[in-house]
């Protein structure tokens, strides 16, 4: 039974019209969180899933935001504040994968990475901070790639997350006075429509996890709920994998 623990907090997730995303906001909503999330592209996925939590009694909006664009990740967050009147937790969840050889890998590639798994979290972060108070949470969705690569290719996405262990690291420190923290949840091979658990790629990747399977987007939200719940307050400034022993 999901307890209603995050009872009048208000959550926005960058990046949660999908996958890893639509489970936390459909996770935090369950246990009391009015929830409101940015999306790009899946606009009727955004409105289903915005609908769904309402009408099972939640609070939910959903906010039209390019995390490539620092203006509107700031008007996201203003967005939330202004309709549900405070902001308590971030989950800075948007992020993108270019894989390709080193030789032809091209700058628009490599400097979109950055903007969105990277910068997108600072700006993002930097802008919440603004409205947060004590018991405040931020999480970063990072990856076990940020620990290991096993494949070529993956060289700007690996580095862009080990890029936010550094970050969620030194936030920690200008967030911990203000009584509050931030983590880094590191998931590896999980289950969603952008890296389903089926075809050439998965087989090669089960291979590397101790458990022989894909994660399910219900074990990484239960993960970051716990995290933003108030059971967690001394966690902070920490790089959590979850990833089936893929790093093992």
């Amino acid at each position: 039974m999901t307890t209603q623990n995050l009872s009048g907090k208000v959550a926005l997730i960058q990046g949660g019209s999908r996958g890893i995303g639509a489970a936390i906001v459909k996770r935090l909503a369950a246990q009391g969180a009015a929830v409101a999330f940015t999306y790009v592209s899946s606009a009727a996925k955004a409105e289903a899933l915005q609908n769904s939590v309402i009408s099972e009694g939640g609070k939910a909006l959903a906010i039209h935001a390019d995390s490539a664009d620092a203006a509107a990740i700031r008007s996201a967050v203003n967005a939330t504040v202004e309709t549900f009147g405070r902001l308590d937790i971030l989950v800075n969840n948007a992020g993108v994968l270019a894989v390709g050889p080193l030789e032809d890998f091209s700058l628009e590639d490599f400097d979109r990475t950055l903007a969105i798994n990277v910068r997108s979290v600072f700006v993002a972060t930097q802008e919440a901070a603004r409205h947060m108070g004590e018991g405040g949470r931020i999480i970063n969705i990072g990856s076990t790639n940020a620990d290991r690569m096993p494949f070529a290719g993956g060289g700007p996405y690996a580095m862009s997350k080990s890029a936010l262990v550094g970050l969620t690291k030194g936030l920690a420190r200008d967030l911990g006075p203000r009584g509050i923290t931030i983590n880094n949840v590191q998931p590896g091979p999980v289950d969603t429509d952008m890296n389903p658990a089926s075809g050439d790629f998965a087989e090669s990747l089960i291979g590397f996890m101790a458990v022989g399977r894909y994660g399910h987007v219900e074990e990484i939200a239960s993960f970051v709920a716990y995290l933003v719940g108030p059971e967690a307050g001394y966690i902070t400034g920490a790089s959590l994998t979850i990833d089936g022993g893929f790093g093992a």
